[in-house]
């Protein structure tokens, strides 16, 4: 039997033809671009003779992982199986090039891995085979990660896992100190030391850890899809604040106590837990005890014993949605060496922006997908009918604006502008939603305090004074379709800005503070399009609401801009369907034995 490799016809090609010759293994040549068809029918016309060819799956323009169709089509007409294989080192130099070579460092620890064999199916079509192939090409990349940095440990990883280990006698005392404040649910304190009264469902299972509300809004669209997908795979969704385990029952519609259990009687595939605190017995006790067949980390959470714990175990993970911000991407160079080892142990990493993606290679990424925003692809936000026809009856004719996801230190700048903006238009109304609903008392007492008469929406008073403060969770497609505009929080004080979009759907124009680093290529789009205003103080806040109220042209105008740029960009969503469906074994995951 002899070996044989395709290359291509360029000059590296070649070089690697010549290195290939003296280890004893022939070169054929092709590629998409010169003599396609020619090294095709060489290839078939080995693996019929019953030889090996081994085939890179680049294609062009760089390492994307991604079989070619060439590939699959060659194992169906000679009936050849397919090998994954999966190669790695723990110490290496990534180049900022096109193809982003690999140089590994001398005396480096490596993994190479050959997956299992998949064999074509009678009738398979090739998309399908493709889909196999790309999966078991992940799984193999993994765990040749898992091999190459298994037994490294970075100086800066070492001292986390010691100061976590030697800081867990107190933390139940914090986190009970967070439960008084009504930061944590003392019903569930034991699943932040990883202890789950939930079995481990039977079949595969898939880890979605999303950390906040932002992030649990982002992929709560995935599921269903995961879902309709594979119906035999449950999914363990983890977060890590209360607001955001409310946010899942309410936004998907399920019967639930969030409060006391994280498991949903209407969807039992579906698990929520809070996320363990990156201690590494309280990881490897929730581990041990899910034992997840693949995971995906939402945005930006790398906590190195949680990555660690997974790694170990030769897990496959995902970053999806992934983020990096200019100023993250600066305190993380700071170690550079603990940033490279985190970010490639995952098998695919799926950035939000061409900026979030130079970052992330820069630090040590390597296995990069196409950019793409998940907070593009949500559907609208949700609301009511019948609600949404009262609200809208009891506000009459009065011009209503919005203040959404508001933190400290913003109310008063906004109530401020209302001040402001009422002097030229009197029978103005305020909905005021701020971002963490259990500060709806502090905010009533400052609109209270400045002289406005205030109600609250979570003591079911209604919306009959100038300002109605929306203090619960999951309403702002109810705030947002009562509203002429919306201002977006998180901008006028330095938090990072929340998601525009969501208003920007519902096709109202929207405003902004110069606080939008997390959102920063949204914004640039929305402010192009006509469909953003960037304020700065209560003044130009005032100002802008004063236009929603009294140029209705400009502020149509604007809101069709808007919904225009956020219409969703379904292509995201299904990426991010894919790419995590690759990472799951197929099956369910039990042996069966035939005597």
């Amino acid at each position: 039997m002899r070996c044989i490799v395709l290359v291509s016809h360029h000059r590296d090609g070649r070089l690697i033809a010549d290195i290939a010759r003296r280890l004893g293994i022939e070169a054929v040549f092709g590629s998409s671009t010169r003599g396609a068809l020619e090294g095709f029918r060489d290839l078939l016309r080995l693996l019929e003779a019953g030889h090996t060819v081994a085939i890179t799956p680049d294609g062009p323009r760089g390492p994307r992982r991604v079989a070619q169709p060439g590939v699959a089509r060659l194992a169906l007409l000679s009936g050849r199986p397919v090998v994954p294989v999966g190669a790695a080192v723990a110490r290496r130099k990534t180049l900022p090039s096109w193809d982003r070579m690999v140089f590994p460092f001398p005396f480096s620890r490596g993994g190479l891995v050959y997956g299992e064999p998949i064999i074509p199916q009678a009738g398979e079509s090739e998309e399908a085979l493709l889909a196999r192939i790309s999966a078991g090409m992940d799984r193999a990349a993994a765990r040749a990660e898992a091999l190459a940095r298994g037994e490294a440990m970075t100086a800066a990883a070492t001292l986390w896992r010691l100061a976590a280990s030697a800081a867990a006698p107190a933390l139940p005392l914090w986190l009970a100190a967070r439960a008084a404040r009504g930061k944590e649910f003392p019903a569930r304190l034991a699943e932040r030391r990883g202890r789950s009264p939930i079995p481990r469902p039977p079949g595969r299972l898939l880890w979605i850890h999303a950390a906040s509300v932002g992030e649990t809004q982002s992929i709560l669209p995935v599921l269903p899809r995961l879902r309709a997908a594979r119906p035999d795979l449950s999914v363990l969704l983890t977060t890590t604040t209360v607001t955001s385990a409310r946010l899942i029952p309410a936004r998907l519609g399920l019967a639930a106590d969030p409060a006391r259990s994280g498991a949903f009687p209407d969807a039992p595939w579906l698990i929520h837990q809070i996320a363990p605190l990156d201690v590494p017995a309280w990881v490897a006790r929730f581990l041990d005890h899910w034992r997840p067949d693949a995971a995906a980390f939402v945005e930006s959470e790398l906590w190195p014993n949680l990555l660690g714990g997974v790694f170990a175990r030769g897990i496959p993970a995902a970053l999806v949605n992934a983020r990096l911000s200019a100023r993250s991407a600066a305190r993380w160079r700071r170690a550079r060496s603990l940033a490279a080892t985190l970010l490639g142990r995952f098998a695919i990493v799926l950035p939000q922006s061409t900026a979030d993606a130079s970052r992330l290679i820069e630090l040590g990424a390597l296995s990069l997908g196409p950019a793409g925003n998940l907070k593009f692809a949500a559907p609208p936000l949700p609301a009511d009918e019948g609600e949404l026809a009262r609200l809208s009856a009891l506000f009459g004719s009065a011009p209503v604006w919005v203040a959404a996801s508001t933190h400290p230190g913003e109310e008063e700048q906004v109530l401020a502008a209302h001040t402001l903006a009422r002097r030229a238009v009197p029978d103005l109304r305020l909905i005021l939603a701020p971002r963490h609903p259990e500060r709806g008392a502090e905010v009533a007492a400052l609109a209270r305090s400045l002289g406005f008469s205030a109600t609250r929406r979570s003591l079911g008073e209604q919306p009959t004074a100038p300002i109605w403060i929306l203090d619960t969770l999951g309403e702002l497609g109810l705030a947002y379709r009562l509203g002429l505009g919306a201002f977006v929080g998180g901008s006028l004080v330095p938090k990072g800005g929340q998601n525009p979009l969501e208003p920007a759907r519902l096709g109202l124009p929207v405003a902004l503070g110069p606080h939008t680093e997390h959102f920063a290529e949204i914004v640039s789009g929305l402010l192009s399009a006509g469909a953003a205003s960037l304020v700065r103080d209560p003044d130009t806040l005032s100002a802008w609401v004063g236009r929603l109220a009294g140029e209705p042209a400009w502020r149509q105008a604007s809101g069709r801009a808007a919904a225009a740029f956020a219409a969703p960009h379904q292509r995201v969503l299904d990426r991010t369907v894919e790419a995590l469906l690759r990472l799951v074994p197929p099956g369910d995951g039990r042996l069966t034995c035939k005597s």
